[in-house]
């Protein structure tokens, strides 16, 4: 398996965050967020929690999808992995679930390669200052969010209403009506001041 491989699937994994959670037999539709350690967040049943075999779909089976084989670690929203809990919501709303995991992605399958999970864990360097990034991004740069997703779109979708729920060195999340947009950054982005430029450059480019 190539580099280029594992990078596309990253990038694959963080422009799909819904799908279905397959255990069990049975299919389910799941959404799930990242977590500032590179992992997932996402409310599940029970009976995924007792599940031995895990697998998350996305968007779905079809050849083209991102199959994930992965273990759920059952969080609690009043624990000390609260604030994941939280930041699904951020993602998503509410939830249809009211019992959380923390999902680990211990291997996947994509275009028929077989990857390791480490290749799709990458922790968010940004992390601590994401959440005053957030704010910044949606008090004065939502026209360049749209822009942003316009140009990231093949079809240049324009996005009602986006607010920023997410920034990593990777590219920006963006929650709008449509779901979670992701805009990616390429190259990647080296600093958190990096940001806001670079989003207002594209927004200049698109006049």
């Amino acid at each position: 398996m190539s580099d280029e491989i594992a990078e596309e699937a990253y990038r694959f994994l963080r422009a799909h965050l819904s799908g279905r959670i397959r255990f069990d037999g049975e299919r389910v539709e799941i959404r799930v967020a990242p977590t500032p350690d590179g992992n997932l967040v996402a409310p599940v049943m029970v009976a995924m929690l007792r599940a031995v075999d895990v697998a998350i779909e996305l968007p779905d089976d079809s050849d083209e999808s991102l199959v994930l084989q992965v273990t759920l670690e059952q969080i609690t929203e009043e624990g000390p992995d609260g604030a994941l809990c939280d930041r699904w919501c951020f993602y998503h709303g509410e939830p249809p679930d009211v019992r959380w995991a923390k999902v680990q992605v211990d291997a996947a399958r994509f275009k028929g390669y077989f990857i390791d999970g480490q290749a799709l864990v990458r922790p968010n360097a940004f992390a601590a200052q994401e959440p005053a990034l957030c704010k910044e991004l949606n008090a004065h740069c939502q026209p360049a969010v749209i822009a942003a997703a316009a140009t990231a779109s093949s079809g240049g979708h324009r996005l009602v209403d986006p607010k920023v729920v997410g920034v990593d060195p990777w590219g920006i999340d963006a929650r709008a009506q449509i779901g979670i947009a992701r805009i990616p950054a390429e190259p990647p982005f080296a600093a958190p001041a990096e940001v806001r430029p670079w989003l207002e450059r594209i927004a200049a480019s698109a006049r």
